[in-house]
């Protein structure tokens, strides 16, 4: 399988399935996935002054929405196997992912201070229970995960301002 897949291929290489109790969706791979792979491209499909649960941060005010939409559908996860790198806009893939597993991303890693928290579910060993942003996470916990670069410089101005 090629590095980079094209964005209309993207169709073909997930699955959106929507749980029949919830009514949540979520992003499946329908092919196998390597690591270092990348999954899209993505871009603005509209910019927000502040978040939703659906946009990604890509600084202080600048939220967007994600083209392709099907992105959106990839949860979080304390134990990801994506990356939204929002400096190249693409979603890369971290760890070998299995036909069927559920694509997922630690919110965290793009958004500073989230909208809408959560009590996560997701069941890893290393779950932190409440998904808020990286501002409500220890910088120890945050070096274990890989961070947009925007997330990255806040995290740092922090440490320097300390």
């Amino acid at each position: 399988m090629r590095s980079t897949l094209e964005n209309s291929e993207l169709v073909y290489f997930t699955e959106l399935r929507t749980c029949k109790s919830t009514g949540s969706k979520s992003l499946h791979a329908a092919v196998e996935l390597m690591p270092g792979q990348i999954l899209s491209t993505f871009r603005a499909r509209k910019v927000l002054s502040h978040p939703n649960y659906l946009t990604v941060q890509i600084s202080n005010d600048r939220h967007i929405m994600l083209d392709p939409e099907r992105l959106q559908y990839i949860n979080h996860s304390c134990d990801p196997n994506t990356f939204f790198d929002t400096s190249k806009q693409v979603v890369r893939i971290l760890r070998q992912i299995e036909i069927g597993e559920e694509l997922t991303f630690f919110y965290p890693s793009t958004e500073w201070d989230m909208a809408q928290g959560f009590d996560c579910l997701c069941g890893s060993n290393n779950c932190l229970k409440k998904i808020q942003g990286a501002a409500h996470v220890s910088a120890n916990i945050l070096t274990q995960y890989q961070l947009s670069s925007y997330i990255q410089d806040k995290v740092r101005s922090l440490a320097i301002s300390c």
